[in-house]
């Protein structure tokens, strides 16, 4: 029997091609590594989003101006619940907000979806240290707008640019738990909102979005390059998992890593915020290094959590919130996910083995 589901197929897509043998992510016909090179929020969520819409806008441009009136949409409609969700952890908080907005299965309910992660992350930090929220500026690209509510003036270009990189990797993923989770909910004729809801509360766990966080911390408590290696074999000589390494399903580098990496190395060429890079590139070597010696037996390589935490700490999100930031990537996947699973017109239903007691026979 297949625990955990591997190796079977349960659905048919056109999303997305995860070849974890050779360490492949193509996303709609696209290469991870070109959309994180060349993308946008916009341009990823309508490649992702495209066909699966009778009213859906015509090309790239139009769906930019969409979501930013949807930013607008979300904060009016949110605005005046916003310090009460914000008594939550981040995550929870998002996934509140997610459900105080109206469901459907139409373009517009799709567009809220996904403006909303872009207006209540930083609003939700904001109200946490104290600062009001800022209201969206519907003219600005996602990517702009989220670091100008996160921090008040303008973000750079290259900031900008560092998580539109992000927020295209983390688009669409094939069948991961939180993708499969929005389209059994979908299948169900539930809405689109309810499918995101479920989806977020899979990705919250700390075996799926909810690790990038303790990489940081892994970080912070090394310290210093030379620290590294004795600090990591103490910790798998503890029993402890080195966060940012190994992946259920790559079984060479993840993709998404480079494609992070090479995010970060572009913004610290244009900007010095990214202080912990050389710390990350010491620890990563001392880590996959540390894993050959003491587990030979496995591939253990790293992944796409590893440079999410050190991209996401250099543009200014706290540790708490980077399955938020996460959620806004994931969005247009999930969505798409959900629509092509709803226009299968068909209910998710596995089977399951029943291996408890017999039934016992009356007397």
């Amino acid at each position: 029997m297949m625990q955990g589901l591997d190796g079977i197929v349960a659905a048919e897509t056109v999303l997305s091609d995860v070849d974890g043998a050779n360490g492949r992510l193509v996303i709609r016909g696209h290469p991870v590594e070109e959309l994180a090179r060349d993308a946008t929020a916009e341009s990823v969520a309508h490649l992702l989003l495209s066909g699966f819409f009778a009213d859906e806008p015509g090309g790239a441009n139009e769906l930019a101006s969409a979501i930013g009136k949807a930013r607008e949409e979300v904060f009016r409609r949110l605005s005046a619940q916003l310090e009460v969700i914000a008594s939550r952890s981040p995550v929870e908080a998002l996934r509140a907000g997610l459900a105080l907005l109206p469901d459907g299965d139409d373009f517009p309910a799709a567009l809220r979806l996904l403006a909303a992660p872009a207006v209540l992350t930083p609003a939700i930090i904001r109200l946490q240290r104290g600062e009001a929220p800022l209201a969206p500026d519907p003219e600005m690209s996602q990517s702009a707008d989220m670091l100008r509510m996160l921090s008040g003036p303008p973000a750079s270009e290259a900031s900008q640019r560092a998580l539109d990189a992000y927020l295209a990797t983390v688009s669409d993923h094939g069948l991961n738990a939180s993708t499969f989770t929005a389209r059994v909910v979908a299948s169900t004729q539930a809405g689109l909102g309810s499918a995101a809801i479920a989806a977020l509360s899979a990705l919250k766990g700390p075996l799926h979005g909810g690790a990038p966080g303790p990489v940081l911390d892994m970080l912070k408590a090394i310290d210093a390059p030379e620290a590294a290696e004795t600090w990591l074999a103490g910790a798998l000589a503890r029993g402890e998992r080195l966060m940012g390494f190994g992946h259920r399903i790559y079984k060479v580098r993840d993709p998404r890593a480079d494609a992070l990496k090479a995010a970060i190395e572009e913004l610290s060429k244009a900007e010095a915020r990214t202080s912990r890079l050389a710390l990350a590139e010491a620890v990563e070597v001392a880590a996959l290094r540390t894993l050959r010696r003491k587990k030979p037996g496995r591939r253990l390589e790293t992944n796409v959590e590893f440079y999410t935490a050190v991209l996401l700490d250099a543009l200014g999100f706290p540790a708490d919130s980077f399955t938020c930031v996460f959620a806004a990537g994931r969005m247009p996947g999930w969505i798409a996910h959900a629509r092509e699973q709803e226009l299968t017109g068909r209910l998710m239903r596995p089977q399951s083995r029943y291996v408890g007691p017999e039934t016992k026979e009356a007397a």
